[in-house]
């Protein structure tokens, strides 16, 4: 299995807009972040997106990713889903809808915003497409197969919002976290590699801290954790010579194979 870090960003991106910080002039490319997202490979080439944050079409092609199975959505915050037009070049030579998956509120939240995507009575006019999406509500601990990939929603609180971390094979992907919950716990333990958010190093009402983080894996077990979603406040390098040993911060482009 791979794993393809998209983006490792904030919701603002690093640099961040009108900031003239250290990190936000950094000459070092990993210091560059976009949104989140990210492409789990299967060992024989099913592909699933994990969200599609704003700069989707410029991170698929710098991964050199043409192809996707199926999306699935952690949540439905802008930074996590308003680069799903991006998906249009990936539908158009598709045979069928792109299956997508998320929480129940995420899907409607997708749907009302997003109409044109998933209803087949909206079609393109003549010598023009649009992206074609089939919307799959999933529970969580409710497991679906995408061809020979088996993926387990798992619930993890964000504030207000219903976030879903996912569980597939050896890999435990956890954005938007807040905290984890003993059932998540449950499901997430035994992985051998762990994404997990890691905002500031102080804390935060809806994100893990650095700290906080750097804990959860410690609960997980994961034989090696990758650090995502993180902000302007650290260096890549400052950061990666800081954290203990099995825990290194994730960076745009990163891939990593998963035995």
């Amino acid at each position: 299995m791979k794993l393809t870090f998209l983006g490792t960003g904030t919701s603002f991106g690093v640099p961040k807009i009108g900031c003239h910080c250290e990190v936000c002039r950094s000459p070092d490319p990993r210091d560059k972040r976009t949104r989140v997202g990210a492409v789990v490979e299967s060992n024989r080439g099913t592909r699933l997106l994990i969200d599609t944050p704003p700069e989707l079409r410029l991170q698929l092609i710098a991964a050199g990713i043409d192809r996707v199975d199926a999306v699935a959505f952690t949540h439905q915050h802008a930074d996590h889903t308003h680069g799903i037009d991006d998906l249009r070049a990936i539908t158009t030579n598709r045979e069928a809808p792109m299956p997508i998956y998320g929480p129940a509120d995420t899907i409607r939240d997708l749907e009302h915003k997003f109409r044109y995507i998933f209803d087949t009575k909206m079609r393109p006019l003549p010598g023009t497409s649009k992206p074609e999406g089939t919307a799959h509500i999933v529970e969580p601990g409710q497991a679906f197969d995408i061809a020979d990939m088996h993926v387990i929603p798992v619930s993890v609180p964000h504030g207000a919002v219903t976030v879903f971390a996912y569980r597939i094979g050896p890999l435990a992907y956890v954005t938007d976290a807040k905290s984890l919950p003993p059932a998540a716990l449950d499901v997430l333990r035994g992985a051998n590699v762990l994404v997990i958010n890691a905002l500031f190093r102080t804390e935060h009402p809806t994100h893990l801290s650095i700290p906080e983080a750097v804990s959860a894996a410690r609960e997980i077990g994961a034989e090696r954790t990758y650090l995502t979603h993180l902000t302007h406040d650290n260096l890549h390098a400052d950061l990666e010579a800081e954290l203990p040993r099995g825990v290194m911060p994730a960076f745009d482009g990163l891939t990593v194979r998963l035995d």
